[in-house]
């Protein structure tokens, strides 16, 4: 227990933890499972190449999804690259994609490797999604798609994304990165738009060391994307377009079918630990757990809170600092927003209020089936003690030596 600043870390107080509690720790599975998979890598000698475990798992996470076709790929950015490509078949260099402007960069940077110029959207300044009504504002003559990011694992608001590009003639995908196993409404997120894509790098809720998907029922975008990730290659063994090397190999086909397996039991967990941490958490000043509507099913794969500086008496990254010397490695989510990234700030379309808040406030605390529920009454325990002490632990803060301190 926590009781005053003498008990910090950061301060001289002993760590919460001896071993560290981190967000993003791999969901394994069974391990002898993943080992009696690879073994029978081993016996076939075929490690990679469109091997027998790739198409099981693609058959697997096209059933998860709901869609006719799943595409699976060596990571999540190649399989956007990809569509963003086959966007700009038959267009000009600088066409135009609106992003919102809270996502990883990689949704950003695909769309720049493939020639074209992302639009940056401002969000909704709660759930932190692309906001549909300043979508329709930035459509130009120039614009070739949208791409919605489902944060979280929540989905975005579908229906008027639909609408909207339907109505421009636009193509409309979503980066689902993080969303495999949860919702929109009953329609499980992998059918929405015209393509939709997963990511199963080993911090996702399912992973595959390093991979991604494109899932779709569009049969001719399938066809091509399977011939782009495979250097263009058709069906009779010809090139037949620009193609890449996208493949998934069979060892990581293989962890992702072991962690697929664990799948329904790791989101009961995280359910668990969300519930926990809001229990917990109820009642700090400044401090707001990221509630999902709960009208489509969400992994909890992420457990998101704001930290209201004016309120809590300290910034989310001074919050950050006292976690991470307990042995808490939480993350800010995201540290900075689309069009303020360096590649992207010199063609920034001016202020995006509600992003930049987000920004300045989000924080993504342990979670997963390596955190327990005691686990997670401790990381709680030390926020409130924080909050409760906030001014106190600015002022200790600001008062450290010059070469230590920072702007918290």
């Amino acid at each position: 227990m926590k009781n005053g600043t003498g008990d910090l870390a950061l301060f001289g107080g002993s760590p919460a933890f001896l071993q560290n509690r981190r967000v993003g720790r791999p969901n394994q599975g069974d391990r002898e499972r993943f080992l009696e998979r690879m073994t029978r890598v081993l016996d076939n000698e075929w490690l990679s190449n469109m091997g027998p475990l790739m198409y099981e798992f693609e058959t697997r996470v096209a059933e998860l999804a709901g869609v006719r076709h799943c595409v699976s790929l060596c990571n999540a950015t190649v399989a956007l690259q990809m569509l963003v490509g086959d966007t700009a078949t038959g267009g000009e260099p600088g066409d135009e994609v609106i992003i919102p402007a809270l996502t990883f960069p990689a949704t950003a940077h695909a769309v720049r490797w493939r020639g074209l110029r992302p639009v940056v959207c401002d969000v909704d300044p709660v759930t932190g999604l692309i906001d549909p009504d300043l979508v329709e504002a930035l459509i130009t003559p120039r614009t070739r798609a949208v791409i919605g990011v489902h944060l979280w694992g929540q989905a975005c608001d579908v229906r008027r994304l639909e609408k909207i590009t339907e109505s421009n003639g636009l193509r409309l995908y979503f980066d689902a990165a993080p969303a495999l196993g949860c919702t929109y409404g009953s329609t499980p997120i992998g059918g929405l738009g015209h393509a939709e894509v997963f990511s199963f790098h080993a911090t996702k809720v399912v992973n595959s060391f390093e991979g991604g998907a494109i899932v779709t029922d569009d049969d001719a975008l399938a066809e091509r994307m399977r011939a782009v990730r495979n250097f263009g290659f058709g069906q009779d063994g010809l090139v037949e377009e620009v193609g890449t090397n996208g493949k998934l190999n069979e060892a990581a086909a293989a962890m992702g079918l072991t962690s697929l397996d664990a799948l329904e039991d790791t989101i009961a967990h995280n359910r668990a630990n969300y519930e926990t941490y809001r229990a917990a958490l109820s009642g700090i000043p400044g401090v707001r757990p990221v509630e999902y509507d709960e009208r489509h099913r969400n992994s909890h794969h992420y457990m998101m809170i704001t930290v209201d500086r004016a309120v809590a008496g300290l910034h989310r990254d001074l919050l950050l600092d006292v976690l991470r010397a307990e042995n808490i490695l939480a993350q800010p989510y995201f540290p900075q927003a689309m069009h303020q990234l360096a590649p992207y700030a010199a063609d920034s379309p001016g202020p995006l209020p509600h992003a930049e808040s987000l920004c300045e406030q989000l924080l993504a605390l342990p979670t997963g089936p390596g955190v327990s529920a005691a686990d997670v009454g401790i990381i709680s325990d030390v926020v409130r003690a924080t909050v409760a002490h906030g001014q106190e632990v600015t002022g200790l803060w600001h008062a450290r030596p010059a070469e230590t301190a920072a702007t918290r």
